[in-house]
Formats: structure tokens, C-alpha cells, sequence
């Protein structure tokens, strides 16, 4: 396949980044129509051997960081709903986030994307979670086993303006916890203390109601194959702080999305 054929086949992907980026199908697309034009004019802009997707993402990116406007942000409004929230958000940190949560981008690929570092991307990602964060704080149980890694965990999510209802190292005393103090998120290790599964005590939870969910385990494999439902949100151990701020600003994110789309249904 012609790397012309190539950026026909990631232009999907290319206009839901753009979207997502600027808050608007016609500004989204209007980035997207100028990253083509610059293709045109310039075919050697993407190499035959490069990754086409990442340098079409990059071309892009030279584009939307070369308007100084796209480097400014408006005051958060707190009723917007997330999507415009979404927009809200630091302008690098953003681009960080979307691509690694949205676009699945590797570190290593939206560094290129980015023209940055691979720590650097890092470091946008978990501001990015922080800021989406604080916006739509919320209260989170952690359901795990080893205390050194609760605590971190604790530690994390408090940092990121969220408020931890308790820790859980078991099946019964997740049940027991969230039957006190409801959480608005849950994070579960998935093999617990005395043999119970993290799975199952989630289960038990959303049988009363319903919260967003971010499993934990060392091994990401055994969940991952398609084969069977599974989890949403994963995070394999040992986790990064900058991953586990993003997929909880995801997860959050998701949840707040579909709440208003539930509500302008209604």
C-alpha cells in the first residue's frame, strides 16, 4: 500500500484527534484539510519508510502549534459538559493526553508526534490528568492488597483532587466499604489477599449500582485478548503515576459524557 493510501486509511482517525482537540466538527476538520494541503504540496514531508500514521499525525501537529491561539485557554466554566471541559484543558497537555488515550499512540510515537521527549510526554500526560481532574473530581475506593502499593495508589489519586473512601484488601471488605461510602470510581487489583478476585468484588458492587471501573494486575494478558468480556480500563503493574492519572481522567471522562448524553435523551 502507497503512503497516498496510507493517510486515506488514518484520515479517520486524524479528523476524531482533530475533533477532540479544537471542540469543533468544522475547526477539527478545517486542521485536517490544511495538513492535506501540506501534503500535496510537499509529498516528501512523510518518507516512504516512516511510520505513515505517526508522521501524518506530526504534519498535523506542526500545523495546530505554529497558531499562538492554539497555545491559550479559557477559564474553566464548571457546567460546560466534558467534551468542552476536554477542550479546556492546557493546550500540550491535551495534545498529549488525547494522543495516548484517544489514539493509543506509544510513548515513543507521540514523542515524535510531539517533537519531544519521551519524558517530557510523560510529564504533559499526568498534567493533563490533573487538570481534566480537578474539574471533575470525585471520590475513589481502592480495592488492593499490598499496602505499599495502596498507599501509592492513595497518594496519587489524592494528588490529583480526588478524595479516597477507603482501602479494601478483600473481596467482602470491598463490599463492606462501598456499602458506607459509595465511590464514584473504583481501582481494583484483580487477585487479592485471601484468594478472592478483584473481579468479582466489583461485580458484587455493580449489582447495586453503577461506577466506573480501573483494574489493576500484573498481568494485562490474560484480560486482553477479546476472547470474553473484560475490563474496560486496564492498568498493568508496575504502573506509571502518568498512566493511571490519565485513564482515571478518561474513565471519568467517559462517565461524564455519557451522563449528558443520558440526560438530553431523557
Amino acid at each position: 500500500m502507497s503512503p497516498a493510501q496510507l493517510v486515506v486509511q488514518y484520515l479517520p482517525y486524524l479528523r476524531r484527534y482533530a475533533r477532540a482537540l479544537t471542540g469543533s466538527q468544522l475547526a477539527g476538520d478545517a486542521y485536517v484539510a490544511a495538513t492535506l494541503e501540506t501534503l500535496v504540496s510537499d509529498p516528501a514531508t512523510i518518507g516512504a519508510d516512516a511510520n505513515v500514521k505517526v508522521a501524518l499525525f506530526r504534519v498535523f501537529t506542526r500545523i495546530w502549534n505554529s497558531l499562538a491561539v492554539n497555545g491559550e485557554t479559557e477559564p474553566v466554566v464548571r457546567d460546560l459538559p466534558a467534551e468542552v471541559r476536554l477542550g479546556q484543558i492546557t493546550a500540550l497537555p491535551r495534545q498529549a493526553f488525547l494522543l495516548s488515550s484517544l489514539e493509543g499512540f506509544t510513548e515513543e510515537e507521540a514523542a515524535v508526534i510531539l517533537d519531544a521527549g519521551v519524558e517530557r510526554v510523560r510529564e504533559l500526560v499526568d498534567e493533563a490528568g490533573r487538570e481534566l481532574a480537578a474539574d471533575i473530581a470525585t471520590a475513589i475506593m481502592i480495592i488492593e492488597d499490598e499496602p505499599l502499593i495502596a498507599m501509592d495508589l492513595e497518594a496519587l489519586v489524592e494528588g490529583l483532587g480526588h478524595n479516597v473512601t477507603g482501602v479494601a484488601r478483600t473481596r467482602t471488605e470491598a463490599v463492606e466499604l462501598a456499602s458506607k461510602n459509595r465511590p464514584g470510581l473504583i481501582l481494583a487489583d484483580i487477585q487479592l489477599a485471601d484468594g478472592s478476585s478483584g473481579l468479582d468484588a466489583v461485580n458484587d458492587l455493580l449489582a447495586t449500582f453503577e461506577v466506573p471501573v480501573i483494574f489493576i494486575t500484573a498481568y494485562p494478558e490474560r484480560f486482553l485478548t477479546g476472547e470474553r468480556p473484560e475490563p474496560a480500563f486496564l492498568i498493568a503493574k508496575p504502573f506509571q503515576p502518568a498512566n493511571v492519572s490519565a485513564v482515571i481522567s478518561q474513565a471519568l471522562f467517559f462517565q461524564q459524557a455519557a451522563r449528558r448524553r443520558d440526560h438530553v435523551e431523557a
